[in-house]
């Protein structure tokens, strides 16, 4: 057996060896399969033949047969259970063109699992007589696998030298800025946004090999990082990630991209008139490009479209709602928009058009909501057919560095989108603290990103003309009352804590955990989001018991519907019709039915064996209407934070009495209560949350942003329904009520106030609760903003995910707390009593 060891890191899948097989089955495909080739092993588990088979795919997601029945039949199960955490097929080096009549090939087929998993895995392989060829084997060196190779660094070949002289070829080539299509865009782009239109063209349009890509003398191609050889011309990398920071106009700077598409300008005469005639680009047949973005974006695409295009310069439809299921009346468009939701709901329809479209170019807008490989509208945007694809985020790392993975899935950049060589030369380099892992990183992010910030280092100039942004926290006392409250709720989440012991006891036990920092946090905000007697929703014994409670598990789910901030791990969106397990994890009600139905039958958070019997549905829980109109309960007193607020508010006000400011909050429930003690201050207040339509929330964001004195002067948004490709230049302070654990998130509900458009100096007052886990949320922030500026800059990787999950659960809990919370230091704070 192999040793565990060579994983590199506790409990971590690792590659156990490879079998030797054959790709069959040849003759009834089409698509072919070069020498050194990696190929995609795919499970049909819906195949009419054989419920075991596993497709073979080529590196242009063709199929070119499948592998033999015996060995499918041995891999099959072990993949379902996920015992295989993957299985990666390569065709072996040849050194003379392979037959294209062929009927079968050899294929290596390597195999990851965990080291728990192991032996069931070989004694699997042993059972079906397939000679597994482990660390061991002395025919181990034959692979021609890439993790296998950066291990024995066979015939001399040094990864780390590759990836640098990648490095080396990009930044050579000089880019020229480049105007915006004068007959689509009325907007003059400003520098920044010209330079990003040509580097942005220059991908599209490069004749240039894909990086690691190289020509061999006898007319073939060679991938010099996984000796891939083929006789075909790769297909250049026509797009990449733009990854400019928030606010810096990249809406702006797509539709120029696609008004360049439509058509270019000629004939301009100097001195005056012009005369200018559209000219379609080389090629026939219409070029469609397909936006894909959240619903709280999709309000801001339509409103750029309306400010800076000239009308019906581009045929724009919105895919969206009621919708057309014929595929040749979107082929007559310019630009279709859609949203990832929609694109997940139709991944497993077949008569979903946006399937069945070869789009010319596909964009993902705010494309770190991928960032869970597993999610189904993951799939469908990996799924989709284009020639040129767009990642577009200013975070794109938020959590992970694997939250990049995805991104390389979708961009199709050989062999990192390839889960297996993604692992092995990135991810785990990274988490094993290894120096070449963060280089390669960046080598890689180098190749293919671009990346400007607005705010530079003291002494430079920044990107764009804004006015200046100031962050302030601005700590709070809690009474005595809510102290005492609050330091019980937190001993007993401590105790708990403590109970489950250690790291997967914690991570099996998590709802519960999560539960006491949910409430904790809700406590800093107001002691009526929080109910006070712990009992009635938490098990008093151990979480074996919960199963057996159906109403309590119900008390459980129906917490997550007073906060935004609590995703169905499947679909990364806030739960809907909201089912807990008896595992107490939680999920949307037709996410989880859909593992139910699928051959695993287990909680894809612990493994736990799941049935229908063990899913327990949360009761609807019933908020004020949209207009404000409900009861919040005035007749209480103000919390300290909210007393805090009004404060601000009303010095604010004070000062400037035109002057707009955005509340933001998690919870939706926290805004419900602010309406009434800030109309009885005699604030006129608007409110933005996730419960409202799309066309609801244009309205508000249109009203927010007129001008004179009655207008509305202050917003309540919700992080989440706000925090993202909405403008609200309108306002020049930010109240962020409640800090947020991921700084990305935070930082986009910032830029929604800091951006192109904004005339004054914007202030940003975060509110933080003294000696509290909002302390302890600001020292964790620190460490995931020295990991997003890792993936760009020259810092340190971190830590193994689970391994952070559970310091981070311990640390909001105040456990292990005996360094300083680096966040608490604040150049400048100011402190409300």
């Amino acid at each position: 057996m192999a040793a565990a060891s060579s994983s590199g890191g506790d409990g971590e899948p690792y590659l156990l060896g490879y079998i030797v097989t054959k790709i069959v089955g040849m003759r009834y495909y089409s698509a072919r399969v070069a020498g050194r080739e990696s190929v995609g092993l795919v499970r049909e588990p819906l195949n009419i033949h054989d419920g075991n088979a596993i497709a073979v795919k080529n590196a242009r997601h063709e199929q070119v047969g499948h592998l033999p029945a015996p060995v499918a039949k041995a891999l099959a199960p072990l993949l379902d259970s996920h015992l295989l955490t993957a299985a990666h097929g390569i065709v072996p080096r040849s050194d003379s063109k392979i037959n294209r009549n062929a009927y079968s090939l050899p294929c290596q087929v390597h195999l990851f699992a965990g080291p728990a998993a192991a032996a069931v895995v070989e004694a699997a392989l042993e059972e079906a007589g397939l000679d597994l060829i482990h660390a061991d084997h002395p025919e181990f060196a034959l692979s021609q696998s890439a993790a296998v190779m950066e291990r024995t660094k066979k015939a001399g070949r040094d990864v780390d030298k590759l990836f640098s002289l990648v490095g080396g070829k990009e930044g050579k080539a000089r880019i020229l800025p480049m105007e915006a299509p004068g007959d689509v865009v009325l907007s003059e782009l400003f520098d920044h946004q010209k330079g990003a239109l040509g580097w942005l063209l220059h991908r599209e349009e490069s004749e240039d090999l894909p990086p690691f890509w190289q020509e061999t003398e006898d007319g073939r191609f060679e991938n010099v990082l996984t000796n891939q050889m083929t006789v075909e011309r790769p297909p250049p990398l026509k797009g990449g990630i733009f990854a400019d920071d928030m606010g810096l106009g990249k809406t702006l700077t797509l539709l120029s991209l696609i008004g360049r598409t439509k058509a270019r300008n000629v004939g301009v005469k100097k001195g005056g008139g012009a005369k200018r005639r559209k000219v379609e680009d080389a090629g026939e047949g219409p070029r469609p490009t397909l936006v894909v973005c959240p619903p709280s974006v999709f309000s801001s695409w339509v409103t750029q479209l309306e400010e800076h295009l000239e009308p019906g310069s581009l045929k724009v439809y919105m895919y969206h709602g009621e919708r057309t299921r014929d595929k040749k009346e979107l082929l007559k468009y310019d630009l279709v928009l859609t949203t990832y939701s929609i694109l997940g709901t139709e991944f497993e329809q077949e008569d979903s058009p946006v399937k069945q479209i070869e789009w010319f170019r596909v964009i993902l807008d705010e494309a770190h909501v991928i960032k869970n490989f597993t999610a189904r509208q993951t799939k469908a945007v990996i799924a989709l057919n284009a020639e040129r694809r767009w990642v577009v985020t200013g975070t794109p790392v938020q959590n992970s560095s694997f939250d990049l993975y995805p991104l390389m899935a979708f961009l199709r950049f050989q062999p990192f989108s390839i889960k297996s060589y993604w692992q092995s030369l990135i991810q785990r380099p990274l988490e094993n603290r290894n120096k070449t892992g963060l280089s390669r990183l960046q080598i890689l992010l180098g190749a293919i990103s671009l990346r400007r910030i607005k705010e530079t280092d003291i002494g430079t100039k920044s990107m764009i003309e804004l006015p200046p942004k100031t962050v302030l926290e601005c700590y709070i006392d809690l009474s005595a009352e809510e102290r005492e409250i609050y330091d019980q709720m937190e001993l007993q989440g401590k105790n708990k804590m403590q109970e489950f012991g250690d790291r997967d006891s914690i991570l099996r036990n998590y709802s519960t955990v999560l539960y006491f920092i949910l409430r904790l946090r809700q406590l800093c905000d107001d002691v009526s989001l929080c109910p006070l007697d712990v009992k009635s929703w938490l098990p008093s014994n151990s979480l074996e018991d919960v199963s057996k409670n159906p109403e309590l598990l119900k008390k459980l789910a129906s917490l997550v519907d007073d906060g935004d901030d609590f995703d169905c791990p499947i679909c990364l969106s806030p739960p809907t019709k909201t089912v807990i397990t008896s595992c107490t994890h939680i999920y949307c009600h037709t996410c989880i039915m859909k593992i139910l139905k699928s051959s695993s039958s287990r909680c894809p958070i612990c493994r736990h064996s799941l049935s229908k019997e063990d899913l327990f549905l949360a009761p609807e829980v019933n908020h004020s209407d949209e207009d404000g109109s409900g009861n919040p309960g005035s007749d209480k007193p103000l919390s300290s934070k909210v007393q805090a607020l009004l404060k601000l508010l009303k010095t604010s006000q004070n000062e400037d009495p035109l002057s707009k400011s955005v509340v933001f909050s998690q919870f939706k429930q926290m805004l419900i209560l602010l309406e009434a003690p800030l109309k009885n201050a005699g604030f006129n207040i608007l409110r933005l949350d996730g419960s409202m339509s799309m066309k609801k929330r244009l309205q508000v964001i249109k009203q927010f942003a007129h001008g004179g004195p009655d207008t509305p002067t202050v917003l309540l948004a919700s992080l989440k329904a706000a925090g993202a490709g909405v403008n609200l230049t309108a306002a020049s302070t930010v109240y962020l009520f409640d800090p947020w654990w991921n700084p990305g998130v935070e930082e986009q509900a910032m830029d929604r106030v800091h951006r192109i458009g904004q005339k004054k100096e914007v202030k940003v007052v975060r509110l933080i609760v003294k000696g509290s886990i909002e302390e302890r949320i600001l020292s964790l922030q620190e460490k995931k903003k020295r990991l997003i500026s890792s993936a760009f800059g020259k810092k340190k990787g971190g830590k193994d995910d689970k391994e952070m999950r559970v310091e981070e659960l311990r640390m909001m809990l105040g456990l292990d707390m005996g360094r300083p919370v680096a966040g608490c230091r604040p150049s400048e704070a100011c402190h409300v009593q």
